[in-house]
């Protein structure tokens, strides 16, 4: 849920905010009426857009086949020729 307090609200009882906002819910904060922040709990976990998230999928399934590289393998002595 999201609750609109004024800036001078979040001056005087910022620490009330705090818990409302740790409790999950979201503060937008107005100066004149008109919105100016957003206070959110930060969060160790992160999401991602579904089109990150397909992203992230197409880039598993192309590291799983693997990249050609179009050559041979080459020999161990070859690597550490003089």
């Amino acid at each position: 849920m999201q609750h609109q307090i004024s800036l001078r609200e979040a001056n005087q009882h910022l620490s009330r905010y705090i818990r409302i906002v740790e409790r999950g819910e979201e503060l937008v904060i107005t100066r004149r009426g008109k919105p100016v922040a957003r206070l959110v709990a930060v969060t160790t976990e992160r999401r991602l857009s579904p089109e990150q998230l397909a992203a992230l999928e197409r880039t598993r399934r192309r590291m799983h086949r693997g990249y050609d590289l179009g050559g041979r393998m080459p020999a161990r002595d070859e690597l550490h020729e003089r």
